[in-house]
């Protein structure tokens, strides 16, 4: 059958694995490139551009979360998931921080793969129909266009982080779980660490710095001002 979607690029240097994610990418209708080590895939994301990447963190020659950072460096924002040992909870959470834009724990279901890269995708075609600008003061926020700007100059963002703050801007004065924002803009809560929510909101608050819209209510979760969208 003819591939209906792009190109994913996986990056593991577990032969098994590598082969389980290539088969069901495949069958999802994915084409997919394969690399074994971190260098051949950082080089590989600038000469295929990839509609997304799978990256798992203990690679040999560069490690995850510093390709992630590169790439990030480098003005690249492909969609990024990472794949990472249960163990690696300190490198998952610095490669979200870094710009990843998803993570998924060993062992996991292919199937549950093939999902993540499409909410991913899905999230990022979702938001460039929006037609709707938020301008806050010194902030401009287009998700249609994908761009963010404080007094006018860009600000990086990821998907996800874009993601998060235009869905808290479309509802002002609304306060909304951890939960229900991990429903509402990652597709699922069930199973998620709410706690990435918090690593979120920390980026968005660190880039955004005093036009950050963002307010916590504590004991609930997040949201922004009344009238500030």
């Amino acid at each position: 059958m003819h591939p209906r979607k792009g190109l994913v690029l996986i990056v593991e240097d577990d032969q098994n694995i590598a082969a389980l994610q290539k088969l069901y990418l495949e069958r999802d209708g994915y084409r997919t490139h394969l690399c074994e080590d971190g260098p051949g895939g950082f080089d590989a994301v600038a000469r295929l551009r990839p509609a997304a990447v799978v990256l798992d963190i203990g690679l040999p020659g560069l490690d995850g979360v510093t390709f992630c950072r590169r790439l990030r460096e480098r003005g690249d924002w492909t969609p990024v998931l990472l794949v990472t040992a249960r163990g690696d909870e300190s490198d998952r959470i610095l490669g979200l921080e870094l710009g990843a834009d998803d993570y998924l724990t060993k062992p996991f279901s292919p199937g549950e793969l093939v999902a993540r890269v499409n909410a991913v995708l899905r999230r990022g075609a979702r938001a460039a129909g929006g037609s709707h600008v938020y301008a806050l003061g010194p902030l401009r926020v287009d998700p249609g266009r994908r761009t963010v700007h404080v007094d006018g100059e860009p600000v990086e963002f990821t998907t996800l982080e874009l993601d998060l703050l235009a869905y808290l801007l479309a509802h002002p004065g609304q306060v909304f779980t951890r939960a229900q924002l991990l429903d509402q803009v990652w597709g699922d809560s069930a199973h998620r660490d709410q706690r990435v929510v918090d690593v979120y909101v920390s980026q968005i608050r660190g880039k955004l710095g005093a036009a950050s819209p963002l307010r916590t209510v504590r004991g609930v979760g997040y949201g922004t001002a009344e009238g500030r969208a």
